[in-house]
């Protein structure tokens, strides 16, 4: 793997936001005490982040938090978890509210608040979520936090961890086999275990297709800047890179828009992101996070809960390729062949994809 040094200098003024692991735009809901109007109001029955339209004050359903790191909107990871708390508000007739835009600073404080306010269940969507929930579970015993991509398991918490992996070294041999350069991109926002995999998963993938392949790779520190990620992706492909994938939240939609602009392909993440970019993108990581949620959330109204740290990938339906769209007829017959055996492979357990978390660059 190839860290893009061009970016090294520009990127530099990020730093302060890997301590944070998001950046936080100045007008979004990520202070203690805002999230604590959020529960309070979500408790009262009164207006809330409760999703519009619906009745989330339902008496017989557990109350069920959820806190990202973005927006829920971003047609990516955070929407991937606020669809699944609709569902568990549509099909387990839960009470929900959320909180937008959580940065680790705020993280403690917000579940706290839900926790104080009654919420049964406060759910952490991201691997940053795993301690806060450690210690405020401490605190109360009868909350439990559900965290998505965390280590984190005592008695009233519990993890979901995707093999995203899968996907990314799918995504990976995609790229490689599509591309002319030679060249590809990869974009990530922190260097967390959960996002390390997928990046590596994506090199490993692609040089088992042309192990001469370059892979240029950048860390912008950030979940949300969109300008950042697109900044980083278009120096890669003046760089010659012409394929360009990420795993970096709402930001990667910069990335996303910078190979749409340049006339070369690219890869989604978290979510089908094709429409945000249907002249480049091949195919979208999808993780089946609102089920994941939903099947959590289940199980403790059914008292099955379990406090441990599950593993999910392609075998189990939670991970998988979004497909080709309009890019089907762009993508030859036998690269499609190759990728839908080599899912096959993994899934049957014939092929493990490696779990390496240790960053490359």
């Amino acid at each position: 793997m190839r860290k893009l040094l061009a970016l090294t200098a520009g990127l530099a003024m990020t730093a302060s936001l890997l301590a944070g692991c998001s950046s936080k735009p100045a007008d979004t809901t990520t202070a203690a005490s805002e999230a604590a109007s959020t529960a309070a109001e979500s408790a009262a029955g009164e207006e809330s982040k409760a999703a519009e339209g619906t009745d989330s004050s339902s008496k017989d359903g557990l109350k069920v938090a959820l806190c990202v790191t973005g927006a829920v909107n971003d047609m990516g990871w955070c929407q991937s978890a606020y669809d699944g708390l609709l569902l568990v508000e549509k099909d387990l007739g839960c009470e929900i509210a959320y909180t937008e835009n959580v940065g680790a600073a705020d993280m403690v404080a917000t579940f706290t608040d839900y926790a104080a306010n009654g919420y049964d269940v406060v759910i952490g969507h991201g691997f940053q979520f795993g301690d806060p929930a450690l210690e405020v579970g401490e605190l109360y015993p009868d909350t439990k936090f559900i965290c998505i991509e965390a280590e984190a398991a005592a008695d009233n918490v519990a993890s979901y961890v995707m093999k995203c992996e899968e996907t990314g070294y799918l995504e990976g041999m995609l790229a490689a086999s599509m591309s002319k350069s030679g060249k590809l991109g990869f974009i990530g926002p922190v260097q967390g275990a959960s996002l390390v995999k997928i990046m590596n998963g994506y090199e490993d993938g692609a040089k088992e297709v042309n192990p001469d392949i370059e892979v240029q790779t950048a860390w912008t520190g950030s979940f949300t800047d969109t300008a950042l990620a697109k900044e980083a992706a278009t120096a890669m492909i003046e760089n010659g890179a012409d394929v360009i994938g990420h795993c970096a939240n709402e930001s990667g939609t910069g990335a996303l828009n910078a190979a749409q602009d340049a006339g070369i392909y690219a890869t989604g993440d978290s979510y089908d992101q094709f429409e945000l970019a249907p002249k480049a993108i091949l195919t979208s990581a999808v993780y089946n996070v609102p089920e994941l949620i939903k099947t959590a959330v289940s199980d403790i109204q059914e008292g099955k809960f379990e406090g441990t740290v599950k593993k999910l990938g392609m075998a189990e339906g939670i991970v998988e390729l979004a497909p080709y769209h309009d890019m089907e007829s762009v993508i030859p017959e036998d690269v499609r062949a190759l990728i839908e055996e080599k899912a096959e492979a993994i899934k049957s357990g014939e092929f493990e994809v490696p779990c390496d978390t240790a960053p490359r660059n």
